[in-house]
């Protein structure tokens, strides 16, 4: 899982990536295409 300081990036490497703000944080989850598992915060 990438630690990023821009969301906005990863969100636009694939086109089933979802950011979910969970605890606090943001992640980018990806069902279709797990290696794009990111995390902010």
């Amino acid at each position: 899982m990438k630690i990023a300081n821009s969301i906005k990036t990863l969100k636009s490497r694939d086109k089933n990536c979802k950011v979910v703000s969970r605890r606090g944080r943001l992640y980018v989850i990806n069902k279709k295409n797990p290696r794009f598992k990111a995390r902010q915060g």
